[in-house]
């Protein structure tokens, strides 16, 4: 009889998932207070395995601890955000240049599927928005993860790429730069596929330049 990988997952893991997709989609507000107390009752669990998943959102940097006041939900700035999209180039613009040589015929057929996928949605709305789906349905997820290396998968989808969704939510980032957003993904999935790695990391890192200008152009008017 197959068990499913959830039900082979620890009460810990459940929760420190279930609380992450929480605070990333902003269900338990950006400056909340952690209640052992009522997260304990909401989940039915008692507050060791809870205290864990708390410890693990705080080394993502999803909460904060302090003393004498406890555990909250970051409180957003601009300025981290922006942080964050120039670490991103740097780190993104690695990965692209690993996957170009790592990736697998397969790999590079699915990241171009996601594409057109992505490409269809965009069409389909109205403002031309281009919100992504998490994990394996997020381009960036899938050329990081292409990348084979550890250090960048656990910088970029274990730390930095909840982050960024959390101020995606948290900001209201769906611009209209959809359009372009998405013949630039095309543009470095095709250096990928070619094997190119130093225009992949040049496509890249141009990329999350342009889309960190765009998000201060976006915090400008939201002010």
């Amino acid at each position: 009889m197959a068990v499913s990988v959830e039900h082979l997952k620890t009460i810990p893991e459940r929760v420190f998932q279930q609380l992450r997709e929480a605070i990333v989609e902003g269900t338990i507000p950006a400056g909340t207070k952690i209640s052992e107390a009522e997260l304990a009752q909401t989940y039915g669990i008692s507050r060791g395995p809870l205290r864990e998943a708390i410890s693990q959102l705080a080394a993502m940097g999803l909460v904060e601890r302090r003393a004498n006041v406890g555990a909250r939900v970051i409180q957003m700035s601009s300025d981290h955000l922006l942080d964050i999209f120039r670490v991103r180039e740097a780190l993104e613009g690695m990965a692209a240049r690993l996957a170009a040589a790592k990736m697998t015929p397969e790999q590079v057929q699915t990241l171009m599927e996601t594409l057109d996928q992505h490409g269809e949605t965009i069409n389909e709305d109205a403002g031309n928005n281009y919100f992504q789906e998490s994990g394996d349905l997020d381009f960036h997820y899938q050329v990081v993860m292409g990348s084979g290396s550890d250090h960048l998968i656990k910088l970029l989808c274990n730390d930095l790429y909840y982050l960024v969704r959390l101020y995606r939510y948290q900001f209201g980032m769906r611009s209209k730069r959809g359009p372009i957003a998405i013949v630039e993904h095309r543009n470095i999935a095709e250096a990928i596929a070619r094997g190119d790695g130093e225009m992949a990391e040049l496509l890249m890192r141009s990329h999350i330049r342009a889309s960190r200008e765009n998000v201060e152009r976006l915090l400008t008017q939201q002010n």
